[in-house]
């Protein structure tokens, strides 16, 4: 039993860095927004801010709370993320490959360009 802790204390190490890295990811995404980047750090406030620069009402909170409708409102506001980047919706898909699209808005270039116009 105690060879394995040495591959347990790994594994908390990757996630703990995969979580910094997300977390300095949205960071940066918000502070591009006009946001408070500390606001990425903060559970629920974090999302509230998220809604707020894709243009949707903070009601939608209540939505990351339903099973499977979860997934369908983090579609939606992956490609409003995209758009009020000036990316496509296709661009969406970047999301949930590992999470690229996060690190692209950040680390790239791109510019707020506020939420899409309905």
């Amino acid at each position: 039993m105690e060879g394995n802790s040495g591959v347990g204390i790994v594994g908390i190490l990757v996630y703990a860095v995969i979580i910094v890295a997300f977390l300095a990811a949205n960071w940066v995404i918000f502070q591009k927004a006009g946001k408070p980047g500390w606001a990425a750090i903060i559970p629920i406030y974090n999302l509230v801010v998220l809604l707020e620069i894709v243009g949707k009402p903070v009601w939608w909170i209540v939505l990351f709370l339903i099973p499977c409708v979860n997934l369908v409102v983090f579609i939606l506001v992956a490609i409003e993320l995209a758009k009020a980047f000036g990316k496509s919706a296709g661009f969406a898909v970047l999301f949930f490959i590992l999470g690229i699209g996060y690190f692209i808005l950040a680390f790239s270039d791109a510019k707020y360009q506020g939420p899409a116009k309905a």
